[in-house]
C-alpha cells in the first residue's frame, strides 16, 4: 500500500509598495528538489516589517529566509510544525535582541506561513498578516490577528516575531482537498478588501500568478494605503493518504454521543437507528450539504480503548479511498472543516445482511453462488492491497439492490479492524474476530492474516450455503475443537462435490492445507459453477460424506474378516 503520485501545487506571487516610501513586505515559496518535497514538502510564507521599527524590510525578509533555510535544515522526522517552530524561536530571540540596539531599534514583522507535506497543510502565524483557505466556493480565514482589541487601536500588534524574547507562534493542521486554493495576505490587501471581496475574486478561478496580482491590484484599487502582498498556492494533485496522517486528524476529533432521532450534527439530520452493534452505533441521516441519505457510524467506548477505536476509523477512512471494489463498502469523505466529533459517513445501502437473509432460509443453490462469488472477489481485492479483513461473517455482508432492473448487489462492510502493511495494529488483547469464524491459529496469538481471512470466509459459506455451522456455533469465552467438518452436502444434498471440496479446503483447520489465497477459492467457484447447480438428485454416500463412507466400508470389512477367523 505504498502512496502513489506526489503533491503538485502551482504558486503565484505579487507584492507592490502602493503609496508607501518602501515596501515592508516579503514573501516567498520554496518547493525545493523531488527528495525535499517528498521528506518535508513545500513551504510558503508572508512577512510584514512593523513600521514602526527600523528595517522592517530587512526583518521581514531574514525571517522568511530563516524559515526555508531552517525548515529543510530538521530532520523530516520531527515533524513541519516543530522544523517551522525551531528556527523562527532562534530568530525571534536575535531579533529581539537586535531590537534593543541603535540598527534595528525595535524592529518587528508579521509572519504567516504553510508548510504543505502529503495531504495536510501545516500553518504557523503571529501578527496581522493572514492565511485564507478557499474550497467549495466558501471562503475562510485561517488565522486571528493579533492585535489590540480596541476598534480605534486594532492596528496596533501585541504579537510579532521581535516584540518578545519568547515566541508565541499559533499553530494549526488543515486537511487538503485537490483544488483547494491557500492564500497569504499582508494587511494591506485585507484591511483593503472584504472577506467577500476576495472570495469574488478567487471565484474568478484564474491562474495562482494571476490571482495573486488580482488580489493586490484590488487591494490599491479599493484605496489601500500600504504595501500590499498576496501569495496563492493552487492544489493541482494530492498524494494517495497514508493512515498516519488520516490518524493524525483524527486525533483532534472529540467523541461525542450518538445523536437521537431529529438532532443534527454537522449537518445532518438524523432520522433513525439503523442499529446498535457491539463496538458502534449507526444512524440513518440527512445530508443537508450534499442533499442525500446517509449513514452516520458512531463508536461505542465500552468494549475498546479510544485508541483502538481511533485506529478503527483511521482503517475505515484510509480503505475507503485505497480499496476499488464494487463489492466492497466505502466510507464518505467529508468536507476538511465540517466535522465536530470523531464518527463515519458511509452511503447507506438498501438491503439486508446475510445473516438477516440466512435468518429466513438458506437461498437457492443459484443465488448462494452469485453472491459467493462476488463476496470472494471483495475479499480478493483486500488481499491484493496486502490487506486482511478480520472479521468475515455473514453480519458484515451487505446484499442490497442496484440498479434499475433490480439486479442484487454485494458489500464487504466494516474495515475498521482490518490489518494493513506497515501500520500500527491493535494491542495484543483488542486483537479483533468473532468465535465460530476464527481459525485454530487465531486462538494461538494470530493476528490475523491472508490464511485466517480464508478461513472465516469458508466459514462465511458454509453458512450461507446449509445454515449450519461447521464446527459449532462459539461463545466468546469458549475455545472450540477443530476436528473433521462435515461436507456441506450432508446439510443440504443437492450440493455438489466440487462445492463440498472447496468450502472444505478453505475451512482446514491446518493452515497449510488451505488454499493458496483465496483467487484459487474464487477460481473454484467460478469454474465448478460451469459444471451446473441442477435441482436435487440422489446422490451416493461416497459423495454426500466419504468420511462416513470409508468409516462404514472399514467396518463392514472389519466385522467380514472377524466372521471368516471364527468360522475357521
Amino acid at each position: 500500500m505504498r502512496n502513489k503520485g506526489e503533491l503538485l501545487v502551482t504558486a503565484g506571487f505579487s507584492s507592490s509598495i502602493g503609496p508607501r516610501a518602501e515596501n515592508q513586505d516579503f514573501g516567498g515559496v520554496h518547493f525545493g528538489t523531488a527528495t525535499e518535497r517528498a521528506s518535508h514538502g513545500i513551504v510558503a510564507a508572508v512577512a510584514d516589517g512593523v513600521s514602526g521599527g527600523r528595517e522592517g524590510r530587512v526583518a521581514a525578509e531574514l525571517a522568511v529566509r530563516t524559515l526555508i533555510e531552517g525548515f529543510y535544515a530538521m530532520p523530516d522526522t520531527v515533524g513541519p510544525a516543530r522544523a517551522m517552530q525551531v528556527p523562527l524561536a532562534a530568530y525571534n530571540r536575535w531579533l529581539h535582541a537586535q531590537g534593543r540596539g541603535e540598527t534595528m531599534a525595535a524592529s518587528g514583522t508579521t509572519f504567516t506561513a504553510l508548510a504543505l507535506r502529503g495531504r495536510r497543510a501545516h500553518l504557523v502565524h503571529v501578527g496581522d498578516s493572514r492565511a485564507w483557505r478557499f474550497a467549495a466556493g466558501r471562503l475562510a480565514c485561517l488565522t486571528t490577528d493579533h492585535v489590540r482589541p480596541e476598534p480605534d487601536l486594532n492596528h496596533v500588534l501585541i504579537r510579532a516575531l521581535g516584540l518578545e524574547p519568547e515566541l508565541r507562534l499559533d499553530h494549526a493542521a488543515i486537511e487538503l482537498a485537490e483544488h483547494d486554493r491557500l492564500i497569504l495576505t499582508s494587511d494591506g490587501v485585507h484591511a483593503a478588501l472584504s472577506a467577500a471581496k476576495i472570495a469574488g475574486i478567487l471565484r474568478e478561478n484564474a491562474s495562482a500568478e494571476a490571482t495573486a496580482e488580482m488580489l493586490v491590484e484590488a487591494a490599491l484599487g479599493a484605496g489601500g494605503k500600504d504595501n500590499a502582498t498576496a501569495l496563492v498556492l493552487d492544489v493541482v494533485r494530492l498524494p494517495e493518504p497514508d493512515h498516519d496522517g488520516i490518524l493524525a486528524g483524527l486525533s483532534a476529533l472529540p467523541f461525542a454521543e450518538a445523536p437521537k432521532p431529529g438532532e443534527s450534527i454537522d449537518g445532518f439530520r438524523i432520522e433513525r437507528v439503523l442499529s446498535e452493534g457491539r463496538h458502534a452505533v449507526l444512524l440513518v441521516a440527512e445530508d443537508a450539504e450534499e442533499k442525500a441519505r446517509v449513514v452516520l457510524k458512531f463508536p461505542r467506548r465500552e468494549v475498546l480503548s479510544e485508541r483502538a477505536l481511533r485506529l478503527a476509523f483511521a482503517r475505515e477512512m484510509l480503505l475507503s479511498q485505497r480499496v476499488t471494489s464494487p463489492f466492497v463498502l466505502a466510507a464518505r469523505a467529508v468536507r476538511p472543516g465540517r466535522q465536530s466529533a470523531l464518527y463515519g459517513v458511509q452511503p447507506l445501502l438498501e438491503g439486508e445482511t446475510m445473516a438477516e437473509r440466512l435468518s429466513r432460509g438458506v437461498p437457492s443453490l443459484e443465488v448462494a453462488r452469485d453472491a459467493a462469488v462476488k463476496l470472494v472477489r471483495g475479499v480478493a481485492a483486500l488481499h491484493r492491497l496486502d490487506v486482511v479483513h478480520r472479521d468475515i461473517k455473514p453480519d458484515n455482508v451487505m446484499l442490497t439492490t442496484e440498479g434499475k432492473d433490480g439486479a442484487s448487489g454485494l458489500k464487504l462492510i466494516d474495515l475498521g479492524v482490518a490489518r494493513l502493511p506497515r501500520v500500527e495494529d491493535f494491542h495484543a488483547d483488542e486483537i479483533p474476530g468473532t468465535p465460530g469464524f476464527m481459525a485454530p491459529e487465531q486462538f494461538e496469538g494470530n493476528a490475523g492474516d491472508a490464511l485466517t481471512d480464508q478461513f472465516a470466509l469458508g466459514v462465511t459459506l458454509y453458512r450461507w450455503f446449509t445454515g449450519k455451522w461447521p464446527y459449532g456455533e462459539q461463545e466468546a469465552f469458549q475455545r472450540p475443537r477443530f476436528g473433521q467438518a462435515p461436507a456441506p452436502s450432508r446439510h443440504r444434498p443437492e450440493i455438489p462435490s466440487w462445492l463440498d471440496g472447496a468450502i472444505l479446503t478453505a475451512i482446514e483447520p491446518r493452515r497449510e492445507q488451505r488454499f493458496g489465497d483465496v483467487v484459487e477459492l474464487l477460481r473454484a467457484l467460478e469454474s465448478g459453477g460451469a459444471l451446473g447447480l441442477g435441482p436435487e438428485r440422489h446422490r451416493s454416500v461416497l459423495e454426500r460424506d466419504p468420511v462416513l463412507f470409508w468409516k462404514a466400508t472399514s467396518a463392514l470389512l472389519a466385522t467380514g474378516l472377524v466372521a471368516s477367523l471364527l468360522l475357521r
